[in-house]
């Protein structure tokens, strides 16, 4: 009697621990969406990740290195990103550079993959629509050496998931983010002008 009573009270601390494991991780979640929602971050830039996005790893990032974040959604947010020249704008108070790019997309074929081991990708399509794509790991793998700080991947098409852009969100892509750019939509113009930062990684 005595083994079956102590029995169901480690079997409770047990329910009891996975309980509150469960709820931690679910109000963790929750709270990484609430403070993105809640804007804090944002120094004014009004567009909002992508759904795609990564959350707990643009929380962590952004906590990691505050002042280089702000100092980005600050450019972004102050640029008139519609009539700024193409080209290399240096972000202010930062070593960082935003690349502005007028072009167009091409067929997936003709698209490189890529992902970076130091780098953030930040991109927001300010013109037209952009398709991005994110590859599956398990059905892909490097197919060229890693140089400077990117490596291609050779990938499984089928497997990948396919993002078209709108202006109301921007995308961050994390080493562990193995995507393509630039792919060809269905509509019939393919003209984009898309800004791209290159935030520093922090392990």
């Amino acid at each position: 009697m005595k083994k079956s009573i102590k029995l169901l009270f480690i079997l409770s601390l047990s329910m009891l621990f996975c309980n509150l494991t469960y709820a931690q991780n679910c109000c963790s979640k929750i709270n990484y969406t609430n403070w993105v929602l809640q804007r804090g971050w944002s120094n004014g830039f009004k567009a909002l990740p992508d759904v795609c996005t990564n959350l707990s790893e643009f929380y962590s990032q952004y906590h990691k290195n505050k002042k280089q974040w702000d100092a980005v959604f600050a450019w972004l947010a102050q640029t008139d990103l519609q009539t700024i020249p193409a080209g290399k704008h240096q972000i202010p108070d930062t070593e960082l550079f935003a690349s502005v790019e007028d072009g167009v997309n091409d067929p997936l074929e003709k698209r490189g993959s890529e992902s970076h081991y130091h780098h953030i990708d930040l991109q927001y399509v300010v013109k037209g629509t952009e398709r991005f794509a994110l590859l599956d790991h398990d059905t892909s793998y490097p197919n060229k050496a890693y140089k400077p700080d990117i490596i291609g991947y050779s990938y499984d098409a089928s497997k990948a998931m396919f993002i078209d852009s709108t202006p109301e969100r921007f995308f961050l892509f994390f080493p562990s983010d193995w995507h393509i750019a630039k792919i060809q939509t269905d509509k019939e113009d393919q003209k984009i002008r898309v800004v791209v930062v290159k935030l520093d990684y922090i392990k």
